[in-house]
């Protein structure tokens, strides 16, 4: 056995087998029905009442019973957020993350903002869930154990790389008994508060209006107001999760516009009970900061001291296991939605093509990877700190948030004279757009000292780089302008082909050029003219192979994996028009991959049994300053296919075209 095929083993042992993309049924396959959707995206919302309550509840100091304001507000804001985005699941039934409903209702640009912001959200939402999630785990281990935490950390971001780069359904599947052990603990501890101190609920109610009266005295009316919106913000990462259902549309099974809305519905109605309930809970027992303890841990220990020793303690070990991995679980939306956003800025030039690219398992590996190793690096400077990365969390989905909520406004406001419930609907989002632009504009003075300005300076590098890879891509785009007269050439002569006029014969024995070609576009005609212009007639056969890449833009159903096999084989034809109307015998080879150069290394020995005196073609780009930039955001497929032609000992030559 050679060292490729122990790699390939090895792979498919780790990753799992390739999986066919002309499987009918593989849509049906990968999709997430509404409660595998509720764990894979809601985890991320859900999770949050781990880390959100505790962070505002602390917030507050000695004035904890204004926590009541807190949890109060936290709840209308959720429903309200809730209710704009199932507006815009509606408007956009195939998938309408920030970043899409900001492109298509305000500009593409402004729709890069949005998406900058919710890259830089979702690697916090990767780094800040699995940090915490650390800490629930060593809430209950031996405080000499702590220096180990860091480590655990970033092994279960490895971890969760390794499930991502199997498929989504994969990624979910294995941690529903986590979630499902996560809702029935908390739901016991928030009613079992409740109910056993149900005799302390006046005591509460006079506790807060005293605690109301103290702090007006003490800090006066403006200063207890900020003192509750402070605390506020500190638990806006709560919201985080909400925007992923609409992002994570292309994953959820048919009909997807009502399981995302079941799937909405499930995540705002746990996380709004669970988070009002903690804090809540947090009062009934007198629950206050202890060094190495989540808020939880010891509300958990509190609500059991009166309870038998071994069941108390079984009760937080379960409970607390079941914060931790749910937390890592919640750690699965930043790995679901930041790939998929990427992606889309990738179909549309703001990054780098190459992030739109799937592997043999369908998943968007590229994006997978990137996400993953900058949650590791960003989770080492922070040395895993919730409280400093609390700090740089939410501000981000703030800004996608608030501009859906404009992007929807306007359109609700240029569609009155068509929509019937405008007014309605409008009414909604312009609620929405108040709320989050005034949690915005909070979160953002009060945390910008704290370590808010580092968020806005990262999100800030990702729109300049972003803007320069776009320009950067317009320049080419306009350096390849001068080979469209080749297409206009080209189809004035396709326009004069008689379908019925004699047609060359084939003779396999005579030399053959098989010319790799991306659509019927000016750099295949400038390869072929290049064939022809340099050898002359030595040519008689030509064979154009052209393979439909299917990426994230591609893979969103069944049809449009149809469209894409019936345009790539129209646009095959049209050179093999071309060439019969000069005197060639031509056919065309079409055939649809993720991987190019997989495709290509298959296709071309079954080629060269048909013709044995055949010879490989392909063009490459050659750019004025060639650099790391622009090996970077182009893929160079022809050399990455003439190095595996070479191993199987077939010809290929590269033609230059010079842009």
């Amino acid at each position: 056995m050679n060292i490729s095929d122990l790699f390939s083993r090895a792979k498919k042992f780790l990753m799992g087998g390739s999986r066919n993309v002309s499987d009918p049924s593989i849509f049906h396959k990968l999709s997430l029905v509404a409660f595998f959707a509720w764990v894979g995206l809601g985890a991320d919302g859900l999770s949050s009442s781990c880390y959100g309550p505790e962070e505002a509840f602390l917030a507050l100091g000695t004035h904890t019973h204004l926590a009541i304001f807190v949890a109060l507000g936290t709840v209308i804001t959720i429903f309200v957020i809730s209710a704009s985005y199932h507006q815009i699941i509606e408007l956009f039934p195939t998938g309408g993350g920030g970043y899409l409903v900001a492109s298509k209702l305000i500009s593409p640009t402004v729709g890069m903002v949005s998406g900058s912001a919710l890259l830089i959200d979702y690697l916090l939402t990767i780094t800040l869930s699995v940090a915490s999630g650390a800490d629930a785990l060593f809430s209950f281990l031996p405080p000499e154990w702590q220096s180990y935490k860091i480590i655990v950390a970033v092994s279960g971001v490895i971890v969760l790389i390794w499930l991502n780069l199997r498929g989504v359904k994969e990624s979910v599947a294995p941690l529903v008994p986590i979630f499902i052990i996560f809702l029935v603990t908390h739901s016991f501890a928030i009613i079992y508060s409740i109910v056993s101190q149900a005799g302390s609920l006046p005591e509460l109610a006079r506790a807060t209006v005293l605690d109301i009266q103290s702090s007006n005295s003490e800090l006066g009316t403006v200063g207890m107001i900020f003192l509750i919106l402070r605390a506020y913000s500190m638990g806006a990462g709560t919201y985080t999760g909400i925007e992923a259902v609409s992002n994570g549309i292309p994953i959820l099974r048919e009909p997807k516009v009502k399981t995302a809305t079941h799937t909405m519905h499930y995540m705002a109605i746990s996380l709004a009970v669970t988070v009002a309930g903690l804090m809540i809970a947090y009062l009934l027992f007198g629950v206050g900061h202890v060094p190495g303890k989540t808020l939880n841990a010891v509300l958990f220990e509190n609500m059991t001291r009166d309870w038998p020793s071994t069941l108390a303690y079984t009760f937080i070990l379960v409970t607390l296991l079941s914060e931790a991995t749910l937390l890592f679980v919640a750690a699965q939306t930043g790995f679901l939605d930041g790939p998929r956003v990427l992606s889309n800025m990738a179909l549309d030039r703001w990054a780098p093509t190459r992030f739109a690219s799937l592997n043999d398992r369908l998943v968007t590996q590229n994006g997978i990877l990137i996400m993953g190793i900058a949650a590791i690096a960003l989770m080492l400077y922070s040395g895993g700190s919730v409280k400093l990365l609390v700090i740089f969390y939410s501000i981000n989905v703030f800004i996608t948030f608030s501009l859906s909520q404009l992007g929807m406004v306007r359109h609700w406001w240029q569609v009155r004279a068509k929509e019937a419930s405008w007014k309605k609907k409008l009414s909604i989002n312009g609620f929405g757009l108040i709320l989050t632009g005034f949690i915005l504009v909070s979160v953002v003075i009060m945390k910008f000292h704290e370590g808010g300005w580092l968020t806005i300076f990262f999100t800030g590098s990702v729109v300049a780089t972003a803007i320069f890879i776009k320009k950067h891509y317009n320049r080419t785009f306009k350096l390849l302008g001068r080979l469209n007269g080749l297409v206009e050439v080209a189809e004035v002569d396709e326009s004069h082909y008689e379908a019925h006029a004699a047609e060359p014969e084939c003779n396999r024995k005579e030399k053959t050029a098989v010319l790799f070609v991306n659509g019927f576009s000016g750099t295949g005609l400038h390869t072929l003219f290049t064939i022809i212009r340099l050898f002359g007639k030595m040519y008689k056969n030509f064979v154009f192979v052209q393979i439909g890449v299917i990426d994230s833009g591609v893979f969103k159903g069944a049809e449009e994996i149809e469209q894409l096999k019936g345009h790539i084989q129209e646009q095959g034809e049209r050179y093999v028009r071309y060439m019969k109307k000069h005197g060639y015998y031509a056919e065309a080879v079409t055939s649809i991959a993720v991987d190019v150069v997989e495709e290509a290394c298959g296709m071309a020995p079954q080629i060269m049994e048909k013709f044995p005196q055949a010879i490989f073609f392909a063009g490459q780009l050659v750019f004025p300053e060639d650099s790391f930039f622009t090996r970077w955001l182009h893929n160079y497929s022809a050399f990455a296919i003439q190095r595996r032609f070479y191993h199987l000992g077939m010809p290929i030559v590269i033609l230059p075209i010079r842009v």
